[in-house]
């Protein structure tokens, strides 16, 4: 957004801006806000609800049949619940905040517990386990030992 606004001022300074172009840049601007705005993850006693520009997706993590990561450019964690309902989140959601991971944590317990949740057990433990060394790796730069 901010790179938007000196090639605005620049096209005016060049006599080139009109409306249409003005119309153009203010499009592309909404655009990039759509596509780059991240989604709001929240949390409670039984789920996990993302809520994206026009919709929010909440999933039920004490009925997860299925918890898979996805690499690619940015990696994605991807649950699925046992009402067919998928929500996909940033893993660095988790590693900012302690409460959201600890409720995902229990909620996954329970749907072992319970026999639903036929894969992902390990991707969870391994997702876990990467967060637990960022977090004691932080840690201990943070107070020089590292």
């Amino acid at each position: 957004m901010t790179l938007l606004v000196p090639l605005l001022l620049l096209d005016g300074v060049s006599g080139r801006l009109t409306p249409v172009r003005a119309a153009l840049w203010a499009g592309l601007a909404v655009l990039l806000f759509v596509v780059l705005l991240p989604p709001r993850v929240t949390a409670g006693d039984g789920w996990l609800a993302t809520r994206g520009l026009l919709r929010e997706r909440r999933v039920r993590t004490d009925c997860l049949v299925s918890v898979r990561t996805l690499d690619g450019v940015a990696q994605r964690l991807v649950l699925r619940d046992l009402y067919g309902v998928r929500v996909e989140l940033d893993p660095k959601v988790l590693i900012g905040n302690p409460d959201i991971r600890r409720l995902l944590e229990e909620g996954a317990r329970i749907s072992c517990e319970r026999g639903l949740m036929t894969r992902g057990a390990g991707a969870l433990r391994q997702l876990s386990r990467r967060i637990d060394g960022e977090t004691a790796r932080l840690v201990f730069k943070v107070s020089g030992l590292e």
